[in-house]
């Protein structure tokens, strides 16, 4: 048994061909869905990137009870359960974060792994003159957004480094994505003769900012009335205040490193074609979440609610144990959660209690129902609920109360806690599914903007795709607060949690 992981950062899901998209480039994606199963109700879990990550690893949601952080000493990891019941499990990527404080244990839960640098303000190249004269420069170039806090980003020093890594990378051939993929297709020229391997390529691409080269630029015409000096390739987490010269712009840039990663999935595609490992091979190719290319309002994610534009994955599956389930397409609720499960149960391997996804093979096989209801979000955030037809967005009913990181692995983002934060800690009692240890629970002071304040909000997905009416439907709304009740439940969210969300 083998498999490979295709995984992409921020991949819109309405933006490819396979879904309906007709105006961008993916003829790949579309050569993709021939092969495999592609899932029209794939929904996100724990966001953003790293939470999301985490999820990979355990097959758990995590947001209820911390925010971006590494693998848990408890945590139990589908590449390291790989690893350790003979299965060899190797990554590839250029995703920067999980060389950072705050992803630090992911990649060492492999049997082995590769990296590519450069992306977005990747601590790669050093020219001093970049970092010491360029200060105006990146002032007026791109804006974060001012309520960032500053233990998650230092914007001078993520545009900076990103305009040097930029020197670095002016052939396609020396992108990271291009390094990436050209070691995992390393990787399966090596070993595709030999069994019992999974292999994760991953890059952060589609993510911003949106840098590619001419080549693909091209397949967008377009004049753009900004200044030239500035790419205007970067957007903010921050409501749209440009002008629909710039939108578009931006919506164009995007896309064309949309079809950068449409090609480099082509590559990957070749080889199972080369190698026949269309028989013996399961393919999966899937993202962490979408991201608002100012739809509501909006550029980027975490700083407002999770619309279907971020919360509404794609997901494509090829089992060569059923290879008559190819260019179907299945309506059954899946997460990100059911990934890790799916993939030990296909290696044969039992499922660790505390992993509360799926299996995706009854869904593969016959659209059978694994959920009835997708819970996902932010820490500390609002909490969302789906069926598919309709979307619950839950905001806290007390606000005012604190919100806590439980963890032993106390790091944020890019940095560690602070002492000031840990000053106030305190040694809780185990949750259930944390094998006997002991947390810390940790004020969340620092931490990434909560919707609360967008209110509660209910929409039909069905006649109101766009989400721009809400309804008022109390059994609908109840309906949906008890199944994050029953979702907090089995996940043993923290007691205090709902009494701020009112539950």
């Amino acid at each position: 048994m083998k498999a490979v992981m295709v995984m992409f950062d921020s991949l819109r899901r309405d933006l490819l061909e396979p879904y309906g998209c007709n105006w961008t480039i993916t003829p790949n994606f579309t050569r993709l869905a021939r092969h495999c199963v592609t899932f029209d109700q794939s929904w996100a879990g724990s966001l953003p990137c790293m939470p999301a990550r985490r999820e990979l690893h355990t097959g758990r949601a995590n947001f209820y009870h911390r925010s971006w952080g590494p693998v848990e000493p408890y945590d139990d990891s589908m590449p390291q359960i790989l690893r350790q019941k003979g299965i060899y499990s190797h990554l590839v990527s250029d995703h920067q974060h999980y060389w950072e404080d705050g992803g630090c244990t992911y990649h060492n839960r492999y049997s082995s792994w590769e990296c590519a640098r450069g992306q977005e303000g990747d601590k790669w190249k050093a020219d001093l003159s970049v970092h010491y004269e360029g200060k105006t420069v990146f002032e007026g170039k791109r804006k974060m957004i001012e309520e960032t806090p500053e233990s998650f980003f230092s914007s001078e020093s993520m545009f900076s480094h990103d305009e040097v890594n930029r020197k670095e990378m002016e052939s396609d051939e020396k992108t990271s994505q291009a390094v990436t993929f050209a070691m995992g297709l390393e990787f399966i020229d090596r070993n595709h003769s030999h069994d019992n391997w999974f292999l994760q390529i991953e890059t952060f691409d589609p993510h911003e900012p949106f840098y590619s080269l001419s080549s693909d630029k091209a397949l967008y015409p377009h004049t753009f009335l900004g200044d030239a000096e500035m790419e205007a390739d970067w957007p903010p987490y921050a409501p749209v205040a440009e002008d629909e010269n710039t939108i578009e712009h931006v919506r164009y840039e995007y896309a064309a490193l949309l079809t950068k990663c449409d090609r480099y999935l082509g590559y990957v595609l070749d080889a199972f074609d080369k190698y026949n490992l269309w028989e013996d091979t399961m393919l999966i190719v899937n993202t962490d979440h979408g991201f608002l290319l100012s739809e509501h309002g909006w550029w980027g994610k975490t700083n407002m609610p999770v619309y279907t534009e971020i919360g509404h994955t794609p997901l494509f599956i090829h089992d060569p144990r059923h290879k008559d389930m190819q260019g179907v397409r299945r309506q059954a609720l899946v997460q990100t959660v059911d990934l890790p499960v799916t993939i030990l149960r296909y290696f044969n391997l039992e499922v660790p209690h505390d992993m509360l996804g799926h299996d995706l093979e009854p869904v593969i096989v016959s659209d059978g129902k694994v959920r009835d209801t997708a819970v996902f979000g932010y820490h500390g955030s609002q909490v969302y609920a789906t069926d598919g037809h309709y979307l619950y967005m839950h905001s806290a009913e007390h606000p005012e109360m604190p919100v806590y990181d439980y963890t032993l692995m106390p790091t944020h983002m890019r940095v560690l806690f602070s002492p000031s934060e840990l000053a106030g800690a305190e040694l809780v009692k185990p949750f259930s599914f944390t094998k006997g240890c002991p947390l810390l629970k940790i004020e969340a002071v620092n931490r990434m903007g909560d919707t609360t304040s967008f209110g509660s909000a209910l929409y039909d997905l069905e006649k109101d795709p766009q989400q721009e009416n809400r309804l008022d439907d109390e059994n609908l709304i109840q309906h949906f607060k008890e199944e994050i009740h029953k979702d907090m439940d089995a996940n043993d969210a923290p007691s205090e949690l709902y009494e701020r969300l009112g539950l």
